[in-house]
């Protein structure tokens, strides 16, 4: 039978994924930087979880592994020792695309060489959770104990609500940097391309014959100094405007 206090624990616990989940949605809208998403779904993850005294987030890309927004040194080094052997918990719910539970690591046989090496930091239950985003794992949110049988299946539930949701904060994030970037790379090349015009039209006041041959022009004479043809477009453009400026004056 259940009791009050069970049953005031639950509406605690319930309230507290509910308002977790109200203030990722918050973020979702705003789109904020991956790094408040990563530090949100650290914080409210030790929040909603009774027991955990570490969160944090593995992110996987092609410069490696990384833990962002470590809420506690210990989260750190144990996602390390994960990295130093390439094996652990976190790596294997990010590498099968799968809930990863560890009831007791005094138990566990599944990673050998990190759960010897974990121990000694005092964590004795763990679960991590894959972040999917359209079939790809981004990473792994991983919640640590200092006691055994922390998690359970509703602890999965709820750790996999807030990957669900931080994997479409980090792919919306990642869609506005890779935007930003996109467009300041074009707006360099833009004007890079204006440099270089103007530096034409220059070589054409000179007696060039028509555009391409003041593009060949400069190409030729940045081959000669071995510099970039957008260096060479420069200097004409900066000395020809220096000497208006002289005559002027």
């Amino acid at each position: 039978m259940t009791t009050p206090s069970q049953l005031n624990t639950s509406k605690q616990v319930s309230d507290d994924l509910a308002s977790a989940l109200a203030q990722m949605s918050q973020v979702l809208l705003a789109v904020q930087t991956v790094e408040t998403v990563l530090n949100l779904v650290t914080e409210l993850a030790i929040k909603t979880l009774p027991g955990t005294v570490g969160a944090g987030v593995t992110l996987v890309n092609p410069e490696g592994k990384h833990t962002r927004a470590a809420s506690d040194p210990l989260v750190e080094q144990a996602d390390q020792l994960q990295y130093s052997y390439d094996t652990g918990p976190c790596l294997t719910a990010w590498r099968d695309h799968c809930p990863v539970q560890i009831d007791d690591i005094s138990a566990e046989d599944r990673w050998p060489e990190w759960t010897a090496a974990v121990t000694s930091l005092g964590v004795r239950s763990m679960l991590s959770v894959p972040m999917l985003s359209a079939g790809r794992s981004l990473g792994a949110i991983k919640v640590y104990s200092n006691q055994p049988g922390t998690y359970d299946s509703g602890s999965v539930a709820i750790l996999e609500l807030f990957a669900q949701q931080a994997a479409v904060l980090l792919s919306n994030s990642q869609a506005v940097s890779d935007a930003r970037q996109l467009s300041g790379q074009l707006t360099a090349a833009l004007e890079d391309r204006d440099v270089i015009g103007q530096a034409a039209g220059v070589l054409l006041a000179r007696g060039a014959g028509d555009v391409p041959a003041a593009l060949e022009a400069l190409r030729l004479t940045a081959q000669r100094a071995s510099t970039s043809l957008l260096t060479v477009a420069h200097v004409i453009v900066d000395t020809t405007v220096a000497r208006h400026a002289d005559r002027s004056t």
